[in-house]
């Protein structure tokens, strides 16, 4: 079972800390409250699913701010920004830089739990791509230098005896490589392979 996605609300005015949580647990959701964007980073797991409820003007570091030393440090974090004197260049430049929705306060609740609901599922489809992506890439840790070499040309379409004929060898020796290459990778086919080069960037 995957752990429960906790909504993380991050706001310096506690009464609208207190509301929001009342409205997330009374829709069945867990959630963990922080007065500051400080107090949230050193608290943040960033294996730990769900989604971030972010208010965008607080004293010291803001919400957009906030939002930028997450990206710097690697944690794709799905974010719904609240403000309550936001303007159109700060929501453009928050959902440019990956924010799910921009709602001003006071929020009204429906908005909020649709916009936390899409949160959490794009935390959920980021979370299994890069799962994915990790998995693909202990596979390829497992090949020869050969066997990637191998990979390289068979992902371009070459045949055998054209891979043979650029490395210098026999096409008897490809073969067998090709079919490590397969068994290593857990493919079929080299659609499949092609498939998984491209989710880890090995090919466009």
């Amino acid at each position: 079972m995957s752990p429960t996605p906790t909504i993380s609300i991050v706001d310096d005015d506690a009464a609208v800390r207190k509301g929001l949580a009342r409205l997330l647990r009374s829709a069945g959701l867990a959630v963990a409250t922080f007065a500051s964007p400080r107090e949230f980073l050193d608290h943040h797991d960033p294996d730990a699913p769900g989604c971030l409820v972010l208010d965008v003007a607080m004293p010291g570091l803001n919400g957009l701010e906030l939002q930028q030393a997450l990206i710097a440090g690697g944690h794709e974090l799905a974010i719904v920004f609240l403000t309550g004197h936001g303007d159109i260049p700060m929501s453009v430049q928050a959902m440019k830089r990956g924010a799910v929705d921009f709602l001003t306060k006071p929020v009204n609740d429906a908005d909020l739990l649709k916009a936390v609901g899409v949160a959490i599922e794009k935390d959920r489809l980021q979370r299994a791509g890069r799962a994915e992506v990790a998995d693909i890439q202990q596979r390829l840790a497992t090949l020869t230098p050969r066997e990637r070499e191998v990979l390289q040309h068979v992902i371009t379409g070459q045949l055998n005896k054209q891979i043979a004929a650029d490395l210098g060898t026999v096409e008897k020796t490809i073969k067998v490589h090709r079919a490590r290459v397969l068994e290593k990778m857990q493919v079929h086919s080299v659609a499949e392979l092609v498939h998984l080069a491209e989710r880890v960037g090995i090919v466009d």
